[in-house]
């Protein structure tokens, strides 16, 4: 079980891109066209079904929108922070 960062580890943490909303981090990705996100979301679903940890993803035409938190510890953990980072590095 993974334990819950403090709001100074949270913001010292942050990747680039990504934003603190509440109980979750949070980055939208822009791409130059639909399909473009769908192949995102395709890579980070991978990576986040590999590591069992499955952020929620929204998309638009030429947005996703990523968020991740950890629910069973009821907020923000390393956890979060690291699948944040590999998501970056399949933008």
């Amino acid at each position: 079980m993974a334990e819950l960062l403090d709001d100074d580890e949270i913001q010292d943490r942050l990747p680039d891109g990504w934003e603190r909303d509440g109980d979750e981090i949070v980055r939208s990705f822009e791409f130059d066209d639909y399909l473009e996100g769908v192949e995102f979301v395709q890579r980070v679903g991978e990576l986040a079904e590999e590591e069992f940890h499955h952020p929620e993803m929204i998309v638009d035409y030429e947005e996703v929108e990523v968020r991740f938190t950890s629910h069973e510890e009821g907020g923000i953990t390393g956890q979060d922070v690291e699948m944040a980072e590999r998501a970056n590095e399949e933008a």
